[in-house]
């Protein structure tokens, strides 16, 4: 068999269309909008190459619209948990052998098939299941995930690069071995990229998986096995599967050959996860790998040498684009008292100028929530800020759910620094504002750094070097992305690697070569040229 070092194309971030009147982007996504929205479509799971249906339907329908119906998908129950993992176990042996190279060119096609002739479909698919704006959705499902794809085949081969030296008469070599046995994808409802990295990084390594979408990502879901499956992934890589959490959780956590999780999602099921794990360590043939993110209370630090527009602007996109469900959203700020009157005013007119809406109208800035609890979960935050003394709702506050569910992008200004939407994930378009006196910067920072669990993404926001030195330092671990000048979102893949510590996960850093070194397990072999024969060393000489 012919044999070769391969250098595979390089990777670059994928383009971002506008989708400004009357662009082709344009005209192409709204007509795979409509064309999605006149139908009804059936989706099953997708389990060692084959469609599984069960006739027990779970509807599929716009946050924006919940009267309207995308579809229906098969719900699984165990069984289907048992037949994922034994497909996926089937299929390990062939597809860890397969040459690497030939691994790279299935997800290197995957992401020229999303970048184009798939990107309106996927696109469509996310704007109406997720209630995604189209450049949200552009920005999420179609680039990021190509970014994913492109980039970890990349770092893949970096990974396969790095080998040790070698003394006089030995070679050593290092191998990346794919775990031993399978790993459990489980993946959140709010970036279609994090649906299709999680199961693709591990298997890219030469892992099989099983995969479990949230509910509400299913629709767009689907799209990504359809595009795996064209770009020629085998049978039994990648099985997916709709089963409820704990269902999947006790038949797979119970599993000898479980080899690790990659994970999104809140930290309460994380840490409940982990502990599942750690009472079932003695049932596994390996030490499981537990890869997660799940969450933050993200912040904006203002200095008062900061420009107000910047502040208003970082505030405007950080906390109300796609409803503040980003797990990097912006949820509080810290802001000197001479400057928030001019900085709530920005932020009031820019909230007064969003349209809200459906995402078929582009017109719209601010979509609906994912669903019922969501919106249940946001209304009773805000209806208790209005009754609390130590909060004020100073914008928005008000909500409505007769056509989706729509919760209005609000700002509470908290009266005390530990007032519980400043403590608390929400999970949407609140951000709650803390005024402080503009000589209590540094204490403002101790108060920040002890006032939440969390610690994913966080921004310093100041036109003094000293004060961005200081506030670097001092909020070190408070943010594993943080910001100078900026929001407090939108990481890049190939750029900013992402994830964070403390209640925020395990900070392997998706979009980056330190997350695939978790689904790979290396081997050193030592090969000795001229091997010794006999067993006496030099200084055993006698004199």
């Amino acid at each position: 068999m012919a044999k070769g070092f391969y250098n595979v194309p390089a990777a670059k971030n994928e383009p971002i269309n506008s989708y400004a009147p009357g662009t082709p982007a344009r005209a192409e996504l709204q007509a795979a909008l409509k064309e999605a929205r006149s139908q009804e479509i059936e989706v099953p799971m997708y389990i060692g190459g084959k469609e599984i249906k069960t006739g027990n339907m779970g509807r599929m329908f716009p946050p924006h619209d919940h009267k309207h119906t995308l579809g229906h998908f098969h719900k699984g129950d165990a069984s289907h948990v048992k037949m994922a993992i034994e497909s996926a176990l089937a299929a390990k042996a062939n597809w860890a052998n397969l040459s690497w190279e030939h691994r790279a060119s299935i997800f290197l096609k995957a992401a020229d098939l999303l970048a184009g002739p798939y990107r309106a479909k996927i696109n469509a698919a996310t704007m109406l299941a997720q209630s995604k704006s189209a450049f949200q959705a552009e920005i999420d499902s179609a680039c990021e995930l190509a970014d994913f794809l492109r980039f970890n085949v990349q770092y893949m081969t970096e990974i396969y690069k790095q080998q040790p030296a070698s003394s006089d008469g030995v070679w050593n070599r290092v191998e990346q071995r794919p775990l031993e046995g399978f790993v459990f994808a489980l993946t959140p409802f709010n970036f279609t990229a994090i649906a299709g990295n999680l199961p693709s990084a591990p298997a890219m390594m030469g892992n099989t998986v099983v995969w479990k979408p949230a509910n509400t990502q299913i629709y767009s879901a689907r799209v990504i096995m359809q595009i795996f499956k064209e770009a020629g992934l085998p049978d039994g890589v990648i099985n997916l599967m709709y089963v409820s959490g704990p269902v999947a959780g006790e038949v797979i956590f119970s599993h000898p050959e479980f080899a690790g999780i990659h994970f999104t999602g809140s930290t309460e099921v994380f840490q409940n996860i982990w502990k599942t794990i750690g009472d079932n360590i003695h049932n596994y043939k390996s030490y499981p790998r537990i890869v997660g993110e799940t969450g933050g209370k993200d912040f904006i630090m203002v200095h008062p040498s900061a420009k107000p527009e910047t502040v208003i602007t970082a505030i405007t996109r950080g906390a109300f684009e796609y409803q503040g469900q980003k797990c990097s959203a912006a949820s509080r700020a810290y802001i000197p008292r001479s400057m928030w009157a001019q900085v709530k005013e920005g932020v009031r007119k820019d909230v007064e100028s969003f349209k809200i809406g459906g995402t078929e109208d582009f017109r719209n800035f601010f979509n609906a929530v994912i669903d019922e609890s969501s919106f249940n979960k946001l209304a009773k935050a805000i209806d208790q800020a209005k009754e609390d003394k130590d909060a004020e709702i100073v914008i928005g506050g008000t909500y409505d759910k007769s056509v989706g569910w729509f919760i209005h992008p609000t700002v509470i200004e908290a009266k005390v620094p530990q007032y519980t939407t400043m403590v608390e994930e929400l999970f949407g378009p609140i951000i709650t504002v803390y005024v402080y006196e503009d000589d209590k910067f540094d204490e403002t920072m101790d108060i920040l750094d002890k006032t939440s669990i969390y610690a994913l993404t966080g921004s310093i926001i100041s036109q003094d070097r000293y004060a961005i030195e200081r506030a670097t330092k001092r909020l070190v671990n408070c943010a594993g992305n943080f910001y100078i000048n900026d929001k407090p979102t939108g990481a890049v893949v190939g750029q900013q690697p992402f994830g964070g510590g403390r209640g925020s996960g395990t900070n392997d850093k998706a979009g980056s070569m330190i997350n695939l070194l978790r689904w790979v397990s290396p081997r050193t072999i030592k090969e000795t040229f001229v091997p010794p024969t006999d067993y006496r060393y030099p200084f055993l000489a006698e004199e």
